[in-house]
């Protein structure tokens, strides 16, 4: 007789197609942006009517979240909390756009509202692909042997 068990250590994710696409392109998006908002933030404050801090603020943590999705992406397989991570990180972002507009500690210009809603629209699009990709995604267990 073996006295040999075996526990479940952690349940992996084989990324759908979908899941992986979402996750590129979050990744350029969040990244192109963050980069526009960190290193133009005085020229965009100007034209949407957005604090400098809050712009460039927003753009530095863009960047490495950026970094964790394209670094997602590419796994040949994802631990689910992960990518709950991104997702709750985006729709997070995205409430926090909307109540940033109706919170009155800003007066954006019309450019700088549609600004702030057209990326908070995207997010919530993107963070609902990644979760139907991560739905559609083939579960993985791991398993150790005692």
């Amino acid at each position: 007789m073996s006295d040999a068990t075996t526990t479940l250590i952690t349940t992996f994710a084989t990324p759908s197609l979908l899941l992986r696409r979402a996750l590129a392109v979050d990744a350029v998006v969040t990244g192109l942006v963050g980069l526009a908002l960190a290193l133009a933030a005085i020229a965009l404050s100007t034209r949407y009517g957005l604090p400098v801090g809050l712009l460039r603020w927003a753009g530095i943590i863009c960047l490495p979240f950026a970094g964790f999705e394209a670094w997602l992406a590419t796994r040949t397989r994802l631990q689910r909390p992960a990518v709950f991570f991104v997702v709750a990180c985006n729709a997070l972002w995205a409430l926090d756009s909307v109540l940033l507009l109706l919170s009155g500690w800003v007066e954006p210009t019309a450019r700088g509202t549609m600004f702030v809603v057209i990326q908070a629209v995207f997010t919530v699009v993107i963070a609902e692909l990644e979760f139907i990709g991560l739905r559609r995604s083939t579960l993985v267990e791991a398993y150790a042997r005692r």
